[in-house]
């Protein structure tokens, strides 16, 4: 089956006893053994079923499952949040006298989690421009364990040669982490290109539409079921059923809201790149873009994030973000709506000035979150904030 209909059919069973079309929601903390026998079973892992919610739900293990066949992989876990997938898999993977490297330009939670969480625990870390191979080459060490990147990064969308890392990291048996969350499956296949585990801000497009926080992981079963057990067990940041059925909602509509949400995308960079009053444009759409050529080997589409510059500066910016009508000043993305905000003053400040420089964040940089609305309502009001 292609795409859409796995968005919609992978791993679904109609529910048998009452014969609900859609999966019901499993609100309950614990489940019903026959008898003592089967408890005991399901505890050693001798039989399969559902013991506790937070070691597993029938709507948690449906959307794990279902992101894991458009991954195109075996096995998936739902979490509480995006940064529940980041930590509880790096903390997997990761132990005293490890090292880890990482890109320089991460969303600022993700970066604040490596550089200041895991040298507590004695890990070492080293944040790179992972677009530079040599550097790479330079910095891998005997106790390398982990590469850590998102391709587009957020929020200047550089684009990392995925293909390229992995053939570098196999060849020294290092882990590779992709965060897939600005592309979703439907435009990116990291797995394919041969990262060992992706991961997701489900809270994002997955779920898109602004109502749940939810991460996910995914890849091979072994490694899924390593996180699993007894790291997600027990740190306990699993997602809840109730999310876990808002997100089995969104897949199902995945495909149709990323094409729109990248034609919408593109003639809103277009539009910004020719405007007498920015300075700059990322988008990977754009023939100005840095990257372009890794972006069309290894993307089928250029995504809903724009970043830019204002020719006048933060201030500018600023002005610009407080005039918009329509679009919300909010942080998170891809939602249905459009959403504008600045980086380094609200999702990428725990990250200190220098080192968001380093990464290409600059104070002057705006982030929108192309929506899916009518792109000409879209265009206006950018066009009626402009001029203010």
């Amino acid at each position: 089956m292609k795409f859409n209909t796995r968005a919609i059919h992978s791993h679904h069973q109609h529910e048998k006893i009452y014969g609900a079309h859609t999966t019901p929601i499993y609100q309950t903390s614990t489940f019903i053994f026959e008898n003592a026998d089967q408890g005991g079973r399901r505890f050693s892992g001798e039989e399969e079923g559902f013991i506790y919610t937070r070691l597993g739900n029938p709507n948690m293990t449906e959307v794990g499952m279902r992101i894991a066949n458009l991954e195109g992989t075996e096995k998936g876990l739902v979490t509480s949040s995006g940064m529940s997938a980041v930590s509880t898999t790096l903390m997997r993977h990761l132990s005293h006298g490890d090292h880890i490297i990482a890109s320089d330009c991460l969303y600022g939670c993700s970066f604040g989690f490596i550089t200041e969480v895991l040298p507590q625990y004695g890990i070492e870390v080293d944040t790179i421009d992972l677009t530079n191979e040599e550097l790479l080459l330079n910095t891998i060490k005997d106790n390398t364990k982990v590469i850590y990147f998102e391709t587009p990064a957020n929020p200047t969308l550089k684009i990392i040669d995925i293909k390229k890392i992995t053939t570098i990291a196999k060849s020294k048996g290092i882990k590779v982490v992709v965060d897939n969350t600005f592309m979703t499956p439907y435009l990116q296949s990291p797995i394919e290109l041969g990262a060992d585990i992706v991961i997701h801000s489900a809270t994002k497009y997955i779920g898109g539409h602004g109502d749940v926080i939810a991460g996910i992981i995914v890849g091979k079963s072994e490694d899924i079921n390593n996180i699993a057990f007894p790291y997600l067990k027990d740190f306990g940041g699993n997602s809840s059923p109730f999310d876990s059925w808002l997100l089995m909602r969104g897949i199902k509509t995945l495909g149709l809201r990323m094409e729109r949400h990248c034609s919408n995308a593109q003639k809103v960079a277009e539009y910004l790149e020719k405007h007498p009053k920015i300075a700059k444009v990322y988008y990977p759409g754009l023939e100005s873009f840095k990257g372009k050529e890794i972006a069309d080997k290894q993307m089928r589409g250029y995504g809903g994030i724009i970043a830019f510059e204002m020719k006048d500066g933060f201030d500018a910016g600023k002005k610009l973000m407080d005039s918009v009508n329509m679009i919300s000043l909010a942080v998170s993305l891809g939602t249905v709506d459009t959403l504008i905000q600045h980086p380094a003053s609200m999702t990428h400040s725990p990250i200190p000035k220098e080192e968001r420089e380093k990464g290409g964040i600059t104070d002057g940089l705006v982030r929108l979150s192309i929506g899916i609305e009518d792109v000409e309502d879209i265009l206006n009001d950018l066009d009626n904030a402009l001029k203010k």
